[in-house]
């Protein structure tokens, strides 16, 4: 029986939805102090109790905001996961954006997959969060996207070595309640359920309306392992939620005229059974048999209540059918 299941099984929830902490760190946009917490405190008291960040986002500047909201809240009532894989290291000449950030804090990330700089990154994220314990720890960015094809084995074999038996020793110790990866390739998820004994994935991008390609083999590999999948980016960097707008994004660049037709076609066959395409893009994700919970970020109360409400929305199978029919 795999001992961190009650821990990811409390990820499930009635909402199964958890808060992803970007937005917290000012991506893309600067975010005062006064919204996040308003935000924060909207995510709560909708019922949310998972909540992410990792040491990159806003560098260091998402984990402290979110630990002054969690340490007024009861230890027990909640699941925080942050990522390792990154050092953040003072710079004083640190630019006003960095890596999508602006205005954080200011430090510099530095890539640091090795064994001692996982311990040190559970440190000081621990310090920053201002919190006793961990829940869920997850090696960040070990993918092509982050590192390049040439670059990314070598990475790969780094955190292997290093990050995740740093990280497995906690989890032996009870420091950690469960281990994993967070990043945007499929395929790092398979490879590494193949070189080590993890908990949970955290998938952004491969789970959705758009992009489903981990549905053929790694979410049928994760049900019959006992692997959790926390699944993000739902939206694929936000078209599935704006629609095929002007300026739409997709995978973290502007949407190509394709896929911008082929989400105008989705948002129709949509509409014509009354639901929203972000409700659709949202409960496709929470759909997902391996899914423990599904992340979205938010930079407002109104945005995170918006998701709420898109997860709770009535959706008919008949329209399910309707988008399977065309692909």
């Amino acid at each position: 029986m795999n001992k961190s299941m009650p821990l990811l099984e409390r990820l499930a929830g009635p909402l199964k939805l958890g808060l992803g902490g970007a937005p917290l760190g000012n991506l893309y946009e600067q975010l005062s102090d006064a919204e996040a917490e308003r935000t924060l405190a909207e995510a709560w008291r909708l019922g949310l109790r998972y909540f992410d960040t990792a040491p990159l986002y806003g560098h260091g500047l998402s984990e402290l905001r979110l630990g002054r909201m969690l340490r007024t809240q009861p230890r027990e009532d909640f699941v925080l996961s942050t990522k390792v894989g990154r050092l953040l290291r003072p710079d004083p000449a640190a630019p006003p954006e960095r890596d999508g950030y602006v205005h954080g804090l200011p430090l510099a990330p530095h890539f640091d997959y090795s064994f001692d700089g996982t311990l040190r990154s559970i440190e000081e994220s621990l310090e920053r969060l201002g919190l006793s314990r961990i829940d869920i720890a997850l090696i960040h960015d070990i993918d092509r996207h982050t590192h390049g094809p040439d670059g990314q084995p070598a990475r790969f074999r780094e955190a292997m070595e290093g990050a995740y038996r740093a990280l497995d020793r906690l989890r032996g110790e009870g420091v950690l309640g469960a281990i994993g990866i967070g990043v945007n390739e499929w395929e790092v998820c398979r490879d590494a359920l193949a070189a080590g004994d993890f908990d949970c994935m955290m998938l952004a991008g491969r789970y959705t309306l758009l992009d489903d390609s981990a549905a053929r083999e790694l979410v049928p590999l994760c049900v019959a392992r006992g692997v959790k999948l926390i699944l993000a980016g739902v939206f694929n960097s936000g078209i599935l939620a704006s629609g095929a707008t002007p300026g739409a994004h997709f995978h973290y660049q502007p949407a190509p005229e394709a896929v911008r037709s082929r989400v105008a076609r989705l948002a129709s066959t949509c509409a014509s059974f009354g639901v929203a395409l972000p409700a659709a893009a949202l409960q496709f994700a929470l759909a997902c048999p391996a899914a423990a919970a599904v992340v979205v970020g938010a930079r407002s109360a109104e945005e995170i209540a918006q998701s709420v409400a898109h997860a709770q929305a009535p959706v008919p199978a008949a329209l399910w059918e309707a988008l399977a029919r065309e692909g």
